[in-house]
Parts: structure tokens; C-alpha cells; sequence
């Protein structure tokens, strides 16, 4: 985890900064699944059609691609907005 994400807990115990840590940690994680599962979801609902063979055709294949990449890329915008917005909220108004 990266340390500046704890902002002003370095004055806790450090018992307490690790507890904060792995709380973090887990909540990155648990984000980590959630964003993976939406993205499974909504791929496999908008892109597979049918189950006639084991492996995707190549219009199901090209579209999962295509969907998945369009999903990542919204959400790293999302994230690079929010990390914005978080910046300018931070940054005291002179």
C-alpha cells in the first residue's frame, strides 16, 4: 500500500497505523473484485449470445475485447477525475 495514503495518521500508534493499513489493503481489494465482477457481467451479458460451443466465436470474442477495454478505460477516467477532485478539495483556497 502506498504510504501517502495514510495523510495524517502518521501520528497514531503504530498498532493503529497498521490496522488502518490492512483495512485499506482490504478494502483495495474488495474494489479490485467488485470492478472485475461488473466488468465480467456486463461483457458476458452484452457480448454472448448463445452457448453452442466451449470456446466465444469470433464476433462474441471481438466484442468481449472491445467491451472490456471501453470498461477499463471508463474507469481509469472515473479514477483520474476523482483523484482530481480529491487533489483540488485538499488544496486550501488562498
Amino acid at each position: 500500500m502506498d504510504k501517502s495514503m495514510l495523510g495524517d495518521l502518521g501520528t497514531l500508534p503504530p498498532e493503529d497505523q497498521a490496522r488502518m493499513s490492512t483495512m485499506i489493503d482490504q478494502l483495495q481489494i474488495r474494489d479490485s473484485l467488485r470492478m472485475y465482477n461488473t466488468l465480467v457481467e456486463r461483457c458476458f451479458t452484452d457480448c454472448v449470445d448463445t452457448f453452442r460451443r466451449k470456446t466465444l466465436d469470433k464476433q462474441e470474442e471481438t466484442c468481449v475485447k472491445r467491451c472490456a477495454e471501453k470498461f477499463l478505460k471508463h474507469s481509469m477516467r472515473v479514477g483520474m477525475r476523482f483523484a482530481e477532485l480529491n487533489q483540488g478539495a485538499a488544496t486550501p483556497d488562498e
